[in-house]
């Protein structure tokens, strides 16, 4: 049994999906191998992926704030890119992140926390008209934060160090 599910390494012909920046990733983006810079302000990435993907930044881009887990998120993931007509999603986080960059956006993960809180009344809103369920995923960001983010990024931080899945019998790096 592996603990890290590589979503990157199924992706095939569908990484032409996947054009966006580094540079242009938005802080939000929670560390893992994908992540939406340049985004459409279309609100479509929530259609496709759901449980993986939210708006925020002044211009409402689109940022994955759950990795996939499985082949079946990794392609609701894959639709989302495929959507965005700026074709602003990377799939080149393993290759950008470190040790310390992982750290240390988790050191700051209370800026996120304090960003969505103060975003709560827009989500409310944007509830109204979209009907995408956004309030509750930031909700389930939010409890994602205070749960299990801790555990995945220690796993992630296992896989960028090592390049393979712990066992459930390996130790896992502190954050």
């Amino acid at each position: 049994m592996t603990l890290y599910f590589d979503p990157v390494a199924i992706l095939g012909d569908d990484r032409d999906a996947f054009r966006g920046r580094w540079e242009d990733r938005l802080w939000l983006n929670v560390p893992g191998p994908f992540y939406g810079g340049e985004t459409d302000t279309c609100w479509t990435g929530r259609l496709s992926a759901p449980a993986h993907v939210l708006y925020g930044g002044e211009y409402l881009s689109e940022y994955v704030y759950r990795q996939p887990r499985t082949p079946g998120d990794t392609a609701l993931l894959v639709e989302a890119a495929d959507d965005d007509p700026l074709l602003g999603y990377g799939c080149d986080g393993d290759s950008r992140w470190t040790s310390e960059a992982v750290r240390e956006w988790w050191g700051n993960r209370g800026q996120v926390l304090q960003y969505l809180s103060d975003q709560r009344s827009r989500w409310d809103e944007g509830d109204a008209w979209s009907g995408q369920g956004i309030a509750a995923a930031v909700r389930d960001f939010e409890l994602y934060i205070a749960g299990d983010l801790a555990a995945d990024l220690r796993i992630y931080l296992y896989w960028l160090e090592e390049r393979r899945s712990p066992s459930p019998a390996d130790r896992l790096p502190e954050l």
